[in-house]
């Protein structure tokens, strides 16, 4: 049995003592703890500052240095309510969570499901995206997600306690080529946050106009299983609820398989990107996007 280090033990302890103050906290309260903390990180921390900055400027090269710094204000803002707000969710209802989240596109997905080759909620880590899972869930519709183990694993343990109470399940990245498809074939529900940098092995879409390294998984799952797919957003409003939209991308099928893939992926780039530019702020600008430089030819 492994055993835990005395940080991940600190971590844990540090983690929990958190999770249960903030769940004692009134709403109005737990909102602005989480503004306050998402400042600090900004300053005096500066966590990934150079980060943010660097890719809003990428992303938005037009813009001028006021609408920047305003952005990367809201962008840290933005982060510290989530992370407020992923822990209070986890302790609701599903009536809570239905009563938190608009489903515009409820029907259409029910519709696709109804097909009975299951669906794949695609999204990015705009807005917040685990609302998006608990949003499905809550209404009674099974979902898994695919996730990432975090390093330490007494806090991965928690997390993945948290989204149980939800009603969601989880893959890890490296048992999702066996698991997904079984759970797609008994025409289950599996979300995919998709926007993270593949490296070398990627597949090249445009996000923001710039060559993007893409997890192709989405696509392979798609199109080898004739799944539907809904790419998704949950964005957050001014009053504290979400929308949760979804809209569905057809499959095309051109004999090219490799072609049928990026097209399918640069299309739930494009939307994200579309969503992404209605509220920037909303955004994870954190993460290296564009880490990876693409061939020359691109």
């Amino acid at each position: 049995m492994r055993r835990h280090s005395l940080q991940d033990r600190a971590e844990y302890i540090l983690a929990r003592g958190l999770e249960g103050a903030i769940a004692r906290l009134p709403a109005g309260a737990a909102e602005r703890v989480g503004s306050a903390i998402g400042a600090m990180v900004r300053a005096p921390l500066g966590i990934r500052r150079d980060t943010v900055v660097q890719n809003l400027r990428r992303a938005f090269p037009d813009a001028d240095p006021d609408w920047i710094d305003r952005t990367v204000r809201e962008t840290y803002r933005h982060l510290g309510r989530e992370v407020v707000s992923m822990v209070r969710l986890s302790r609701l209802r599903p009536d809570e969570v239905i009563a938190l989240t608009d489903v515009p596109s409820w029907d259409e997905f029910q519709e696709a499901l109804a097909e009975g080759k299951g669906g794949l909620v695609v999204t990015g880590h705009y807005g917040n995206w685990e609302v998006a899972a608990a949003a499905v869930a809550a209404r009674g519709v099974p979902i898994h997600a695919i996730v990432k183990p975090q390093r330490n694993r007494l806090v991965d343990t928690m997390v993945q306690e948290a989204r149980a109470r939800l009603g969601i399940g989880t893959i890890s990245m490296r048992k999702a080529p066996r698991r997904v498809p079984r759970v797609l074939h008994r025409g289950g529900v599996v979300g995919i946050v998709a926007d993270q940098d593949a490296r070398a092995r990627g597949i090249w879409v445009p996000f923001f106009g710039i060559p993007a390294s893409t997890f192709r998984g989405p696509a392979q799952f798609a199109l080898s299983l004739d799944a539907a797919v809904f790419a998704s957003i949950a964005r957050r409003l001014p009053d504290g609820h979400y929308r949760v939209e979804g809209t569905r991308i057809p499959l095309v099928r051109t004999g090219d398989a490799e072609e049928d893939e990026r097209r399918l992926m640069a299309a739930l780039a494009a939307h994200l990107e579309g969503e992404i530019r209605k509220d920037p702020g909303q955004y994870f600008w954190f993460h290296k996007r564009w880490k990876t430089a693409p061939p020359k030819e691109l």
